[in-house]
């Protein structure tokens, strides 16, 4: 089976998230999924055709810088896929790897090689007809998930009604992004103290504001706080942080899995996070977990888009960590792409070879603003 095709496309598909008004965009608000000031979310797909007519699909990682990714995967990433035998992927992959690596281990070259590898494992799926979660050595298609909140801007008022308005969805654990106790506390007086709270509060602080900050959230009741300082690569701080008693997670920002090793063996988190569509796909996942397994931290995975990477995620969790509830933008999006962008609280995943990911050409085509396709010559 070989790969004859590649198309990229950058879409973005306008959404709304209950009781929240936007405000113009600042420039670094672009950047952010969980942004209160942004009303469109960006997914940057992959489609990879092969000779036999299977087709897969991956997602990179991006939001806004969509575009940096974009350019990687159309004049670097993806020519070098173009052609091979997909059942000769690893040394493919490790060949592409080896080419790229004056550009680091992260960043827009790991992302566009996350999508294509997402697309392979699709497809190797579908040739071995089973649903992706089996051909991982799954056996049920069966998921829970958690509700990842956008910002409210840190408004009390509005957090309380958006977190009452997604326990009354069904969700038993949800995740903010704010930043401020009275924010976080109006969400925990909120709910039943049977619904987990986590939040992420994406890099704001440095080591002291971090230890106050962290210190004065103990009483909450946290299942964990999210990087909790600045840079998100400081190990010492976050193990300095964890000492307060407060699990702390991290690993989206993590510098490939070796940027996880780091985090493991200075004893930074108590939660590991990789993001299928950073890290490396489904291959790179393994990575990580494999690292975990040995340094005995638990790993759930981050899902904050809403393609083909939140399909690949859900198979993974489902064949690796039933257990492991799958995080989800809590949005509603002006179209689907996924029956999980319909956010429901449990999932099955059922029978469909590869991903059973298959978004109608209309969506497609109404939200793309850039594509591209490369060709075998």
């Amino acid at each position: 089976m070989k790969i004859t095709k590649i198309t990229v496309r950058r879409i973005a598909i306008p959404f709304t998230a209950g009781t929240r008004k936007t405000t113009p965009v600042k420039e670094e608000d672009k950047f952010n999924g969980a942004s209160p000031n942004i009303d469109k979310m960006e997914s940057l797909l992959v489609e990879v055709a092969t000779d036999t007519g299977l087709i897969g699909w991956g997602e990179a990682f991006g939001h806004a810088s969509n575009i940096v990714t974009y350019a990687a995967l159309e004049h670097l990433v993806a020519p070098m896929f173009l052609g091979k035998d997909v059942a000769n992927y690893e040394k493919d992959l490790y060949a592409a790897k080896r080419a790229l690596h004056s550009f680091g281990g992260s960043g827009p070259m790991l992302y566009a090689l996350s999508a294509v590898d997402i697309a392979i494992w699709d497809l190797k799926a579908q040739q071995a007809k089973q649903p992706l979660y089996k051909f991982l050595g799954g056996t049920t298609g069966k998921i829970s998930l958690y509700a990842s909140l956008v910002s409210y801007g840190n408004e009390p008022a509005k957090v309380r009604d958006n977190v009452l308005r997604t326990a009354n969805a069904g969700f038993k654990k949800i995740k903010l992004h704010e930043t401020t106790y009275a924010a976080i506390e109006a969400a925990r007086n909120a709910l039943p103290d049977d619904i987990e709270l986590m939040v992420d509060v994406n890099c704001p602080w440095n080591l002291a504001d971090a230890t106050r900050k962290v210190t004065e959230l103990k009483s909450l009741n946290l299942s964990w706080i999210e990087e909790p300082v600045w840079p998100p690569e400081n190990c010492a701080q976050l193990a300095a942080i964890r000492q307060i008693g407060v699990p702390i997670s991290a690993g989206e920002n993590a510098s490939g899995p070796e940027g996880f090793e780091q985090l493991f063996t200075t004893g930074a988190i108590d939660i590991a996070q990789p993001s299928v569509s950073k890290i490396g796909g489904i291959t790179g996942m393994y990575d990580v977990c494999k690292r975990a397994e040995y340094h005995q931290v638990k790993v759930v995975p981050h899902c904050f888009y809403y393609g083909a990477g939140m399909v690949a995620t859900a198979h993974f969790i489902a064949a690796n960590m039933p257990e492991t509830s799958l995080e989800i933008p809590f949005i509603e999006l002006g179209d689907h792409l996924h029956p999980l962008n319909e956010c429901p609280a449990t999932y099955d995943l059922g029978d469909a070879f590869g991903l059973g990911f298959s978004p109608e050409p209309r969506i497609l085509e109404k939200y793309t603003i850039a594509s591209c396709i490369i060709r075998s010559k």
